[in-house]
């Protein structure tokens, strides 16, 4: 399986649905995954539980999709935030969408599906930036910016480098080729 994380307006559903595409694999998303288990969507969820509710649905998800989905899974911005998921991730082929707070805000807007960013997003995403890129660093194997460029990092990058192949052209980490299209693991917004 090939889990994609990042701040919200990443790219992540975006991204894991081309991926999957060209790889012939299921995607899975757990935002979607907890709106059908609760009968709510995530704004609905914050609103009526609150947000330490969906943060334990949100376990559960990702849980349950690491132990019986395979393909491509994108986890919700704040999964990371969970120190039993982290764990879940270890050892996984973890690819972590990074984009900018400009680029971030650009892509999400006003956008009042996502409640945490209701009210001043520019600050607001500074904010989730701030706390969640360590743990962000901390569960990826590899790191695709928002240009596209992809640096593999950490013990399990040689599993996702042959993923990031086998998905299409391939990028080097190396500061000459930082520009090389990578455009099936390129963020787009939509």
């Amino acid at each position: 399986m090939l889990v994609l994380v990042g701040a919200p307006g990443a790219g992540k559903s975006t991204v894991g649905r081309r991926v999957a595409e060209r790889l012939g694999v299921p995607f899975a998303d757990t935002d979607h995954l907890i709106e059908e288990a609760a009968g709510m969507s995530v704004s609905d969820i914050f609103v009526t539980a609150g947000e330490p509710e969906f943060r334990r649905l949100e376990e559960t998800a990702v849980s349950e999709a690491l132990r019986t989905r395979r393909g491509v899974l994108a986890l919700g911005g704040g999964a990371v935030l969970s120190a039993n998921t982290r764990a879940l991730l270890a050892g996984r082929r973890v690819i972590w969408l990074r984009v900018s707070m400009s680029e971030a805000a650009t892509r999400v807007g006003m956008n009042t599906a996502r409640p945490l960013l209701l009210g001043n997003v520019r600050t607001t995403l500074a904010g989730l930036l701030e706390a969640r890129t360590p743990l962000y660093e901390e569960v990826s194997s590899a790191v695709v910016d928002g240009l596209g460029a992809v640096r593999f990092t950490g013990p399990r990058s040689d599993s996702v480098r042959e993923a990031h192949h086998t998905a299409g052209p391939r990028a080097s980490n190396s500061h000459d080729k930082h520009r090389q299209r990578t455009s099936q693991c390129r963020p787009h917004s939509s």
